[in-house]
């Protein structure tokens, strides 16, 4: 009789349930091991990993005398760099990563002690396999969009700060002097009309900014 009761619970759960998850990054991430695959990179360069910031940013164009791999997926968190580590960053074997996430974790209401932390595990993820890689970590923008939220992503960066200072492979950059006015308010030329996303004023700013670190 138990076994019976059992098969109708099993035939009366939804196909979707008895599924594993989707991950919704799945397409993206094919997307580049595809690319890798007809344009392999070569070992010792540097990588770009995150959300949307990373993935619109030009960087033939911005840094055309470096070797630099943008594997930015637009609306990604730090859990999804993280999960995707091994695809993303270490089969590359980069010298530097750089790092822009947090951004839409903080938008999703993620905590900013999480946001730190998930940064940790990132980096733990990519030392436990890539020892003597350095990871540079760009702050959590003030954006118009997102204004309301500043003060949490600025609690996040000073967090992932701290967590850099104790560690010489690891260094953290901070856009947030040059991203405001007069006004302490975000300022809007460096943004596209959504708000959120960098102009190509935004992007020269920081391009200019990061330069010195990717030549070391």
């Amino acid at each position: 009789m138990k076994l019976v009761c059992a098969l109708l619970l099993l035939a009366a759960t939804p196909l979707a349930a008895q599924q594993p998850a989707i991950d919704r990054w799945e397409p993206d991430i094919s997307a580049f091991e595809a690319a890798d695959t007809r344009t392999p990179f070569p070992k010792g360069g540097i990588v770009f990993v995150g959300s949307s910031t990373i993935r619109l940013w030009d960087v033939a164009t911005y840094f055309p005398d470096v070797r630099i791999l943008n594997r930015g997926f637009g609306g990604s968190e730090l859990t999804d760099a993280v999960r995707h580590v091994e695809r993303l960053v270490l089969k590359h074997e980069p010298r530097l990563v750089v790092v822009y996430a947090g951004d839409n974790d903080i938008a999703a209401g993620k905590l900013s002690e999480q946001v730190a932390v998930d940064f940790e595990r990132f980096v733990r993820a990519v030392h436990s396999k890539l020892p003597q890689t350095r990871i540079l970590y760009l702050a959590i923008k003030p954006s118009v969009l997102r204004w309301l939220q500043v003060d949490r992503m600025r609690r996040a960066n000073e967090m992932i700060r701290a967590v850099c200072q104790r560690d010489d492979r690891l260094a953290f950059l901070d856009f947030d002097d040059v991203m405001v006015g007069w006004d302490e308010k975000p300022r809007r030329e460096l943004f596209v009309q959504d708000g959120l996303h960098l102009s190509a004023d935004g992007y020269r700013i920081w391009s200019a900014i990061l330069r010195p670190f990717l030549l070391h």
